[in-house]
C-alpha cells in the first residue's frame, strides 16, 4: 500500500443491537467463519476494543480537566490512536485468506508516528531514577491503565501469532503504543504540575517491621 492509497471505507448498516445469534457462545469472523468466543483471536481483538474504550476515557478526562491548548495535541493523538486501534481490531478479526488489499490495518506509518510522538514528548521529561507508579493525576492513572491493557493485548496477539499467520505490523504497533502510553502518562503528570509517584521498595509492610 502506497502513501496515496487509502483504506476502504466501511460498508455496513447496523439496524439491530441484538441478534441472539451469539447466545450459544459462537461468533463470526469478518470472513464469515463461525468460531467460539473463547478463541484467542476473539480475545485479541476484544482486548484491543477494551483498550479503545480506555483511550476514550483518557480523552474525556482531558476535555473535562485539562481543556487548555497545552493538552490539545495529546487529545488529537489519542483520537488518532482510537481509529488505529479499530483498524487493528478489524484485521485481527479477519483470517489471512480473507484480508483484502485496502482493508483497514496498522502499518509501518502508524508505528513511525508513535515513535515520533514518543521522542517528542520524552524530550523534556526529567530523567527517571526509579520506576513510576500510577498516580498524581486522573489522566496519568488512565494512561497507565491504557498501557497495561495494551501490554495484555500485545501478549494475546503474540500468542495468536504462534499458532496462526498474522498481519506483520500488529505486534510492533502494540509494543510501540504501550511505550507511548508510558511516556504520555509521565508527560501528563509533569504538564499538570504534579510530582510523579515513584516506586519506593521500603514502603512495603515488611520493610517497616
Amino acid at each position: 500500500m502506497t502513501d496515496e492509497q487509502k483504506f476502504k471505507d466501511p460498508e455496513l448498516a447496523i439496524n439491530r443491537v441484538y441478534t441472539c445469534k451469539g447466545d450459544k457462545g459462537m461468533t463470526r469472523l469478518v470472513g464469515g467463519q463461525k468460531v467460539p468466543k473463547s478463541q484467542i483471536r476473539i480475545d485479541s481483538y476484544g482486548t484491543v476494543d477494551e483498550l479503545n474504550s480506555f483511550v476514550g476515557a483518557a480523552r474525556q478526562t482531558i476535555a473535562e480537566q485539562h481543556p487548555g491548548e497545552e493538552f490539545n495535541d495529546l487529545s488529537e493523538t489519542l483520537f488518532r490512536v482510537q481509529h488505529e486501534l479499530f483498524n487493528l481490531g478489524s484485521i485481527l478479526a479477519t483470517k489471512p485468506e480473507d484480508v483484502m488489499e485496502y482493508m483497514p490495518r496498522v502499518t509501518e506509518i502508524e508505528i513511525k508516528a508513535l515513535e515520533d510522538s514518543i521522542d517528542s514528548y520524552n524530550e523534556d521529561l526529567p530523567e527517571l531514577r526509579s520506576f513510576v507508579l500510577p498516580g498524581g493525576t486522573r489522566l496519568n492513572v488512565e494512561l497507565h491503565q491504557c498501557r497495561t491493557i495494551c501490554r495484555r493485548a500485545e501478549r494475546l496477539v503474540v500468542a495468536l501469532m504462534q499458532t496462526e499467520e498474522l498481519e506483520e505490523h500488529a505486534v510492533a504497533y502494540l509494543n510501540r503504543l504501550s511505550d507511548a502510553f508510558f511516556v504520555w502518562s509521565r508527560w501528563a503528570a509533569v504538564a499538570a504540575g504534579t510530582d510523579e509517584v515513584l516506586w519506593e521498595p521500603n514502603r512495603a509492610a515488611s520493610a517497616t517491621k
